[in-house]
């Protein structure tokens, strides 16, 4: 006996069945990630003071922004900064990457005040990377990879914003900007820009930029708004508080295992050395002082990431600074 399909009634039925089942899943996702996200906003109490180092805390409340009882890092740390994916202050301001749980997740940079309450929001495109303010608190700078995660390989794209608090004015996406490369105007369609660091006049402006597989540092002027290459393999820039050294990463080996190692470079003389740290590091160092450098290792005994610092002069051996943290920022 040959069995009948199944009549208009029913499969209309079945249809509007999955379609409820489908709704009812992803509505469960929403909330249960929703009920797993962090606060995003500071506890009344907490904002930036002088003598603490910040971070990014992934230990107890994580995500949330945390600060050190002392620059050492000594004594017990207290957290209640907003949560961030990616954060940095200096000059009683600070910025907050973040990325909210939903279908599809949205990513957004907050302008944040010295007791870290929120100033301004700015929808993002991608996922958090790198972050920087300028000593003065008044220029602003956040990187999202657009495509990709990382940039040990060569499928990534990013999009680099800049923006003046003092003005409001903000720069998207800075690949626009025109670049001279070995003293000849240049263009290309594979630009990335990457990891914006801020001398003192709020002026000049110092990051990586990549194209035809190799990547340069970069020197840019905010009020010309145009950039030129000062030399290759430098990449993640972070100039000195006394704007004299430039700390970043060398890639020092081909291929996407361990392909980083820390170098800092002298902008008077153009000459560059390794610093003790002999472990890859992919992080925008940080400089604690004029000094000394932190930095965000792949953590110990289970620790998702530790902070490490080290000497600028590249003497001594690296010391642990924070145990479950990344995006560590003085604040003087």
């Amino acid at each position: 006996m040959t069995a009948q399909p199944p009549s208009l009634r029913a499969r209309i039925t079945a249809v509007a069945v999955a379609a409820a089942v489908l709704a009812t899943v992803a509505v469960a996702y929403t909330l249960h990630a929703a009920g797993r996200t962090q606060p995003a906003a500071a506890a009344s109490e907490f904002g930036l003071d002088a003598g603490h180092v910040y971070f990014r805390s992934s230990e107890a409340g994580a995500g949330r922004v945390a600060r050190t009882a002392t620059p050492s890092g000594k004594g017990p740390r207290t957290t209640g900064g907003p949560s961030c994916e990616r954060f940095y202050a200096a000059g009683g301001t600070a910025v907050c990457l973040q990325r909210r749980s939903g279908i599809p997740p949205k990513s957004y940079a907050l302008v944040l005040d010295g007791r870290l309450k929120e100033k301004r929001r700015i929808a993002l495109t991608g996922i958090p990377n790198r972050a920087r303010v300028s000593a003065s608190g008044r220029m602003l700078s956040w990187t999202m990879f657009a495509t990709g995660d990382s940039y040990a390989g060569s499928s990534f794209s990013t999009r680099t914003s800049i923006l003046d608090t003092r003005t409001g004015y903000l720069i998207k996406n800075m690949e626009e900007i025109p670049l001279t490369v070995d003293g000849r105007r240049y263009h290309s369609p594979d630009i990335n820009y990457w990891g914006v660091t801020f001398a003192e006049d709020d002026n000049r402006f110092y990051a990586t930029v990549s194209t035809k597989g190799k990547t340069y540092l970069i020197q840019g002027d905010m009020k010309k708004w145009a950039a030129h290459t000062l030399r290759t393999n430098v990449e993640c820039p972070s100039l000195s508080p006394d704007n004299t050294r430039i700390a970043f990463k060398k890639r020092v080996r081909k291929g996407t295992s361990d392909p980083w190692r820390l170098y800092v470079l002298d902008l008077r003389t153009m000459r560059e050395h390794p610093l003790a740290e002999s472990r890859n590091v992919d992080d925008q160092a940080a400089w604690l002082d004029d000094d000394t450098l932190a930095y965000a290792l792949p953590g110990e005994d289970g620790r998702k990431q530790d902070i490490w610092t080290t000497r600028a002069d590249g003497e001594g051996k690296p010391n642990l600074l924070v145990t479950g943290g990344t995006s560590p920022a003085a604040v003087r």
